[in-house]
């Protein structure tokens, strides 16, 4: 099994011994546990999940479900983003301040259980696209063994595949509070609207979705080629009846399509890619 993993992302985890993973259960992180547990022996590997508002319940399920099945050691801590004014007020900096929030949380985890690095899932990939939660890893000595070893996520997921590990088609999941427009408070309530309006949408067997928050409306955003369901009155219909027990008034699809960091497209260019 250890062939499916690329040497560098070996010799790295092998070079850092013992290692705390902050792990989503996304498709990432669980190719980097199962990598370091294989690798490093189960003793020196930590999975750590966080839970707060921000991350729906399922993920949460789903990431205890695939530590156990890796036979990962794994412990589920509670965060506070919402008692963090700097995170709350949702600038584009949020997702630096949610991040250096966590890894210094799991940083002193690793210091209590004896683990000498914090690592993540970033994958070489990341940095294509804005993300300041990767200058808060940075800052704090995080690693990040995929995109160290150049891993893509196409190459991520057919790793993951080919170890049988369910989730290797899993679409990313971003924290709720990514669906709400920069300078509009993050709210409880936005994010139990959000959370309930895509668990909908999921049951009616759709996969890569968002729902964007703007106030009483909401703006949908699915793969082009799924707008024609949308247009069948029962779907149509059941969509809007269910959207407007959430709170929300008017329901749109947003004729761009599906695309992640849509929110990021307003930002300058410089800000975008400086990181």
């Amino acid at each position: 099994m250890a062939e499916i993993f690329s040497r560098k992302l070996q010799e790295n985890l092998l070079d850092m011994g013992t290692v705390l993973v902050a792990f989503s259960g996304g498709v990432d992180s669980t190719l980097l546990l199962k990598a370091a547990v294989k690798i490093l022996g189960r003793r020196n590997v930590l999975a750590v999940t966080a839970t707060s508002e921000v991350y729906p319940a399922a993920e949460i399920d789903n990431a205890c479900k695939i530590a156990k099945l890796i036979g990962a050691r794994h412990i589920i801590i509670e965060t506070i983003e919402m008692k963090n004014e700097l995170f709350v007020e949702n600038s584009p900096q949020r997702c630096y301040h949610c991040k250096t929030g966590l890894f210094r949380k799991l940083k002193a985890i690793a210091d209590e259980q004896g683990l000498k690095w914090v690592v993540d899932g970033s994958n070489a990939d990341d940095t294509g696209d804005y993300r300041p939660g990767i200058r808060a890893a940075r800052e704090l000595g995080v690693r990040s063994p995929l995109q160290e070893a150049g891993l893509s996520k196409s190459e991520i997921r057919q790793a993951c595949r080919q170890l049988g590990l369910p989730n290797w088609d899993k679409p990313a999941m971003p924290c709720l509070s990514s669906r709400i427009p920069y300078g509009q408070r993050i709210t409880s309530r936005k994010l139990r609207q959000i959370e309930e309006a895509e668990t909908f949408l999921r049951s009616l067997g759709i996969k890569d979705l968002r729902v964007r928050h703007h106030g009483n409306l909401a703006r949908i955003e699915v793969p082009v080629d799924t707008f024609k369901r949308f247009l069948s009155d029962n779907f149509r219909t059941d969509i809007v009846r269910h959207f407007e027990t959430l709170g929300f008034i008017y329901v749109s699809i947003d004729l761009k399509g599906f695309r992640s960091g849509s929110f990021n497209e307003i930002l300058p260019e410089e800000t975008r890619y400086g990181q």
